[in-house]
C-alpha cells in the first residue's frame, strides 16, 4: 500500500507547475488508499466561450488522475462570476457576458468535460447557487476580509494602477468571490492555471476566515503551449486543437508539432503512466522506435478519447492516404466562383488564406498548391474548369469557376 501512495503522488507531481500544500494532499491520498474516503478537489471554469480546447483539458486530464487516487471532483461553472468576467492577466475591464450566453456556453462545457473525467466522481456546480443568495449584508461582510492595498498587490492590477488605466470596482469582487466559492464548496483542493496564483490563494485565506475547518491545498498546472510550441494555446491565436475538432483534423493537427514539444504533450494530456513515457523516450533515444510512431500513439489518443477508437483508426488511415500515399482527402468542402478570379483571392474565398496578403506569402513559400503543384505564379487568374486547392498539408477545398 505503501508503494501505492508512492506511485500516486508521484502522479499527482507530474507535470505540475506549483504545488501549495503538498503535506495536506499526501494526508488526503494516505486516508483514501488506508480507510477508503475521499476529498473534494475544485475547478472553476467561466463559460466565455462555447469550446474547450487542450490547453484547457490539462487542469481536466490531472483532475481526472486525482479521480483515480479518491478524490470527487467538483466542477464549477462560473455562470455568476462569468458575468463579472476574470480580469486576471488583462489590460482593461472585461466586457460582461449576457445570462443567456453564459448558460449554453456552459451546457456545452459540461457535455464536453465527461470526455475526460468520470461523470460517476464528478459534481457539476453552478456558483449562482450561493452567490445568489448571498445578499448585499454579506457581499459587503466578504469586502472586509481584504484590503485595496493588498488586492493591488496583483501584478496585473498593479500595473494598470501605475498606467493609470481603468479598475472597476467589479474586478475587486472576482477574487473574493472565487474565494467564496471554495468557502461554499468545503474544497479540499483547489486546482488552476499559473496565471490564478492570486486567486487560488484567495480561497485559501477566505475558508480561514470563515472557519470552514480546513485550508485548501492547491495545485497549479503550466499553460500548455499551442501548435507553435511558444505561445499558450489560444484560439485568438488560432494556435489550438479544439475539443470539438474533427477526428482528422484533431489528428492532423497534433501530427504537426515538433517532436520536443511532443513529450511536453505527452506529460500534460496523456493518460500513461510516468513509467510507461520514461520508457516510450528511451525507445525513443535508442532508435527502436521512430518519434513519428510515439506521436502518431499520442495523437490516436487524443483524437480516441475525443471522439472514438474507430474515429481514430479513420483519422489515422486519412492521414497516411494524404501524406504517404500524396493522394486527396476523402471529404473536401466545394465552392463555386465566377470566372475570371485572382488566385490570391480564390484562396481566401475557399478559407485556405485568411487574406490575399496571405494568401501571396502561402504562394511565395511554396505553401500554396493547384491541383497538386505548387503556384509559381502569384498573379494567376482562373478561368473556367474545375480545381483542388490546397494551402499547407491540412488545407484542401475543390473549386469550381464558372
Amino acid at each position: 500500500m505503501k508503494d501505492d501512495i508512492t506511485k500516486a503522488l508521484e502522479e499527482i507531481r507530474r507535470g505540475s507547475a506549483e504545488i501549495i500544500d503538498f503535506e495536506r494532499i499526501e494526508a488526503l491520498v494516505a486516508a483514501f488508499f488506508e480507510k477508503g474516503e475521499n476529498f473534494y478537489v475544485k475547478a472553476g471554469f467561466d463559460p466565455t466561450a462555447p469550446d474547450l480546447h487542450l490547453g484547457h483539458t490539462v487542469l481536466l486530464q490531472k483532475m481526472a488522475q486525482l479521480q483515480r487516487y479518491g478524490a470527487i471532483v467538483q466542477f464549477l461553472i462560473g455562470d455568476f462570476t462569468a458575468q463579472i468576467g476574470d480580469p486576471t492577466g488583462k489590460s482593461e475591464t472585461r466586457k460582461k457576458l449576457d445570462k443567456n450566453t453564459v448558460l449554453q456556453n456552459a451546457k456545452s462545457y459540461e457535455e464536453q468535460v465527461f470526455k475526460v473525467l468520470n461523470p460517476q466522481k464528478t459534481q457539476i456546480l453552478f456558483n449562482s447557487e450561493w452567490l445568489n443568495s448571498l445578499g448585499t449584508a454579506g457581499l459587503v461582510e466578504l469586502t472586509t476580509t481584504f484590503s485595496v492595498a493588498r488586492m493591488l498587490e496583483r501584478e496585473d492590477f498593479e500595473k494598470r494602477y501605475r498606467s493609470q488605466m481603468s479598475i472597476s470596482i467589479s474586478e475587486f469582487l472576482y477574487p473574493l468571490l472565487q474565494g467564496y466559492d471554495s468557502v461554499a464548496m468545503k474544497c479540499d483542493i483547489e486546482m488552476g492555471g499559473t496565471d490564478q496564483k492570486f486567486n487560488l490563494l484567495m480561497g485559501r485565506q477566505l475558508q480561514r476566515v470563515y472557519n470552514v475547518g480546513k485550508e485548501q491545498a492547491v495545485i497549479m498546472m503550466p499553460l500548455l503551449e499551442g501548435l507553435d510550441g511558444v505561445n499558450k494555446m489560444s484560439k485568438s491565436l488560432g494556435n489550438y486543437i479544439g475539443v470539438t475538432d474533427e477526428p482528422n483534423s484533431m489528428f492532423a493537427k497534433i501530427l504537426s508539432i515538433s517532436d520536443e514539444l511532443m513529450w511536453r504533450y505527452y506529460e500534460l494530456l496523456s493518460a500513461k503512466s510516468i513509467d510507461e513515457i520514461k520508457d516510450l523516450k528511451k525507445s525513443v533515444k535508442d532508435g527502436l522506435l521512430h518519434p513519428k510512431s510515439a506521436k502518431e500513439n499520442l495523437a490516436f489518443e487524443i483524437t480516441a478519447r475525443f471522439h472514438s477508437e474507430s474515429a481514430a483508426d479513420a483519422a489515422k488511415e486519412e492521414f497516411d492516404k494524404i501524406h504517404r500515399q500524396n493522394a486527396l482527402p476523402t471529404d473536401m468542402k466545394e465552392f463555386s466562383l465566377k470566372s475570371p478570379i485572382w488566385i490570391a483571392k480564390a484562396l481566401v474565398e475557399c478559407k485556405l488564406s485568411s487574406s490575399t496578403s496571405q494568401a501571396r506569402r502561402d504562394i511565395i513559400s511554396g505553401a500554396a498548391k493547384l491541383n497538386q503543384e505548387k503556384i509559381n505564379d502569384e498573379q494567376l487568374q482562373l478561368k473556367s474548369g474545375e480545381y483542388i486547392l490546397c494551402v499547407g498539408k491540412r488545407k484542401f477545398a475543390k473549386l469550381k469557376v464558372t
